[in-house]
């Protein structure tokens, strides 16, 4: 939608009086998804009430893709393309790969491209984020199941996947009212809260971990950095090997965990 310069510094004007840090590229955005006057006003309204920015347009930029959410839907974060780096790091040649708590899908999208997974599938338990998922990874013939965990994946592929990788929640209880009101209030609360220490569903994914990874198989997960201590704790005593990577740049931190056996003999089918 054209608009004049006037209208645009207006709106800037009124983005940075709201408190949006990058009003001036939050206004050109919004321009151009809107088709009318009208729906610029609509959507600069919503905005300045605090909905996401991401929400509003239909869209994220994520590692260089751009990643369609929804309202309702947990937008990924820049620094999260850390975990799609650092699942990268330990894949092997044509990993079976799942992403648990996907979310919009967007991690899955990311390593698609980069491992070309002889088997690849995503699940969350959140519906409005399963159906995300599913368009956001329709074209690549992914399948997002809906469920808990591990708890929908197929049971044929139990000890045999070489890499799960998970942005489960990991904010604790007390801090997520703290958070952004754009995340607080927006986001659905499963996507954010992980029990009384952060560690609650990262906890279970690791001991969920050891009965579905292949021997040498990978767990990657993020995490906060004054959290990793005590996870490395929990996945050395789940029989994973943890390593630490971090960038600077994105302020992120992934732990990957090896597996070096399996307890207990495979399923069969």
């Amino acid at each position: 939608m054209a608009s004049s310069t006037s209208d645009r510094s207006a709106l800037v004007r009124r983005l940075r009086a709201a408190g949006c840090v990058f009003a001036e590229d939050e206004a050109e955005l919004l321009v151009a998804a809107a088709d009318s006057p009208a729906a610029l006003a609509a959507l600069a309204d919503r905005r300045v009430a605090g909905e996401p920015l991401e929400h509003l347009l239909g869209w994220v930029e994520f590692g260089g893709l751009r990643v369609t959410v929804a309202p309702g839907v947990f937008v990924p974060r820049r620094r999260t393309a850390w975990l799609a780096t650092a699942a990268g790091a330990v894949a092997g040649p044509e990993p079976a790969v799942v992403e648990l708590c996907c979310g919009s899908g967007a991690v899955s999208l990311l390593l698609a491209r980069r491992l070309r997974p002889r088997w690849q599938a995503a699940a969350d338990v959140d519906p409005v984020a399963v159906g995300c998922a599913r368009r956001n990874l329709a074209g690549l013939g992914v399948p997002v199941y809906e469920g808990d965990l591990f708890d929908p994946l197929p049971a044929h592929w139990r000890g045999r996947l070489d890499l799960v990788v998970a942005n489960a929640p990991y904010v604790p209880t007390a801090a997520v009212e703290l958070m952004p009101p754009e995340a607080r209030l927006h986001e659905p609360t499963v996507a954010l809260d992980g029990g009384s220490d952060g560690l609650a569903v990262l906890r279970r994914l690791a001991g969920d971990a050891v009965r579905w990874l292949a021997p040498g198989g990978h767990l990657v997960v993020e995490v906060g950095g004054d959290q990793v201590d005590a996870f490395c704790a929990e996945l050395a005593g789940c029989g994973l090997v943890p390593t630490v990577t971090r960038s600077a740049e994105l302020d992120a931190t992934a732990v990957t965990a090896r597996l070096r056996c399996r307890p207990g003999p495979l399923p069969t089918e």
